[in-house]
């Protein structure tokens, strides 16, 4: 006897291991980490406890900026140093302990830090400093905001981002080799370019689909005189 074939049952993924997915892939995505730190992350290892290795790299550009040791010269690129021997080992982890949720606001206050310190020891423009920080803090805002409703940003964006690893290291070179200036502009502009085009496009396309989503509900919600009718207009609108 033939029988029919019944579907295989899907399996119910578990609740608690999907919370968990989604709260790695948030974090890492708050980090804004770049190409370097992607290229990076498969071959260091299990890597450094993110929230004590940031905070060390926080304190210790804090007291590099008190000590005044920063002046106008590759003395500019021992912040980035720091930045990169102590958080770029943190990429592999998981980001799931209890106070792993921390390191994407210690990440970008110490990078912001990191810029303005460098920024200001170079005697570069002040507003140029700020519209960068701005830029910067957009496209994190744009990124929370995003990942909160399920709405999450192209990979291809945290890499053509640069991440905070390369965005600190051009900023260094700049910085000790006397061209932080225009340096500062050219990344500022290619930034305000790649993040405010995106979101825009991105934010477009969605209130579309949202639109079509709500037209569609109206149409299966329609009684079957209403669909009647929009179908004999529709009829005589084509024959006219």
């Amino acid at each position: 006897m033939i029988t029919q074939p019944q579907a295989m049952a899907t399996p119910t993924p578990d609740p608690d291991e999907e919370r968990r997915r989604i709260q790695t892939a948030r974090l890492l995505a708050y980090r804004d980490d770049g190409p370097l730190a992607h290229a990076l992350a498969g071959k260091i290892g299990k890597g450094l406890p993110p929230v004590p290795a940031t905070l060390v790299a926080l304190l210790a550009i804090v007291g590099l900026i008190v000590a005044g040791v920063l002046e106008p010269g590759p003395l500019l690129l021992l912040p980035v140093a720091i930045m990169l021997l102590l958080v770029l080992p943190t990429a592999p982890r998981d980001h799931l302990g209890r106070f792993d949720w921390l390191t994407p606001p210690l990440l970008r206050g110490t990078e912001f830090l990191t810029m303005i310190a460098i920024g200001l020891a170079a005697d570069a423009p002040r507003w140029l400093l700020f519209v960068l920080v701005y830029v910067v803090g957009y496209h994190t805002y744009d990124t929370v905001y995003r990942t909160r409703q399920s709405i999450w940003p192209p990979a291809w964006v945290f890499h053509a981002g640069l991440g905070w690893e390369l965005r600190l290291l051009i900023i260094g070179a700049g910085a000790a080799l006397g061209a932080l200036t225009p340096v500062l502009a050219v990344l500022t502009a290619y930034l305000f370019v790649l993040f405010a085009v995106e979101s825009v496009t991105s934010w477009v396309r969605l209130d579309k689909s949202t639109a079509q989503s709500a037209d569609a509900e109206q149409d299966l919600e329609a009684s079957p005189e209403e669909a009647m009718e929009q179908a004999q207009a529709n009829g005589e609108t084509a024959k006219g």
